[in-house]
């Protein structure tokens, strides 16, 4: 549905974007996630046909950006950072203008305009004059005026920005309804709005993209996997060689600023390989060895561990491509 294809953007020498490749597919909601100035209000301007892209394609629907930004943005819902609304009209009245000059005939209108209010929540609202609204209310109308033309792919930049935890949780729920019969892409840095609304990720980082999967995938195959916390009465050096030694351990290292309730105690971090669960050996080894075992709990890497990682090295960080991609290629 959407195809992104060496997409760079310069600004005088200064490159805001740089051979930025990605792909959604139809029906799949893409979280398009950076820290802030890393390119991403400029790739969802690109793609909404609001600015020229130096270099690179970028199609939606097989329509070109570039040759056919008309079509374009017939096919296409876009909210920016900061709703286009008209604070003086009403919400239902702002919906119908917005439905006629986004082309929908006359005798589709009113249904698409009662559609949009009702999937965004808006029925008690239709006839309240939009200044009037609180920021939820209004970033509602804005996802509203994005699909009331019915348009096969969204984009939304930073959605639920400035919005209190009880308006994110619905904004949230609203777009993850709008997925299968729309293909979305969220732009964002808030790290829980991809972990609980997105199916994949591409996180952009200094203008390029870095890493392209699922979040699932991300985190197993940038972190090594998940591990175990431990607690141990004992001295560290010495349970941390114990520990290196065992099948499936990739890394053991101690956790600094715990304030542990008696001496002699230590607390450690246990990595395991991906697709390995050492840890009925990690018990047995530390009873062996004479180790007092007070605590241990499984830890899984989060899209934050991701995040950081692929956004504070300073090398650049190959990108990783889909699992099946990747299958696809050895076949």
């Amino acid at each position: 549905m959407i195809e992104v294809e060496h997409l760079s953007k310069i600004y005088g020498s200064t490159p805001a974007i740089t051979d930025v490749t990605f792909s959604v597919e139809p029906g799949e909601i893409l979280g398009f996630l950076g820290p802030n100035g890393a390119g991403k209000t400029t790739t969802m301007r690109i793609l909404a046909g609001y600015l020229p892209a130096t270099k690179g394609t970028a199609k939606i629907a097989g329509f070109d950006v570039h040759d056919n930004s008309l079509a374009v943005r017939q096919r296409i819902g876009y909210l920016p950072e900061t709703p286009p609304l008209y604070p003086d009209m009403s919400v239902e009245g702002f919906l119908h203008f917005v439905a006629r000059i986004k082309g929908v005939p006359a005798g589709d209108r009113n249904n698409k305009v009662q559609a949009a209010i009702g999937r965004c929540n808006l029925e008690d609202k239709r006839q309240v004059i939009i200044r009037k609204l609180s920021k939820g209310y209004r970033q509602r109308v804005g996802i509203a005026q994005a699909i009331v033309h019915d348009p096969p792919a969204i984009i939304l930049d930073e959605p639920t920005v400035g919005l209190d935890p009880r308006q994110i949780i619905e904004v949230r729920n609203l777009i993850k309804s709008l997925a299968g019969t729309h293909t979305i892409i969220l732009s964002t840095h808030i790290l829980p709005e991809v972990s609980m609304t997105c199916s994949r990720v591409a996180i952009i980082n200094r203008g390029k993209v870095v890493a392209t999967n699922t979040p699932e995938n991300l985190m197993t195959q940038l972190t090594g996997g998940s591990g175990y916390e431990l607690e141990i009465e004992g001295e560290a050096a010495l349970a941390k060689q114990v520990l290196q030694n065992i099948s499936g351990v990739s890394l053991v290292e101690s956790i600094p600023g715990h304030h542990l309730p008696r001496e002699n105690r230590a607390y450690l971090r246990v990595i395991s390989q991906p697709g390995t669960e050492p840890g009925k050996d990690i018990v047995t080894t530390l009873v062996r060895a004479g180790f007092a075992l007070h605590e241990m709990r499984r830890v899984s890497a989060t899209l934050e561990d991701v995040f950081l990682q692929l956004t504070t090295e300073e090398k650049n960080l190959e990108s990783i491509e889909d699992s099946a991609a990747k299958e696809g290629e050895a076949a």
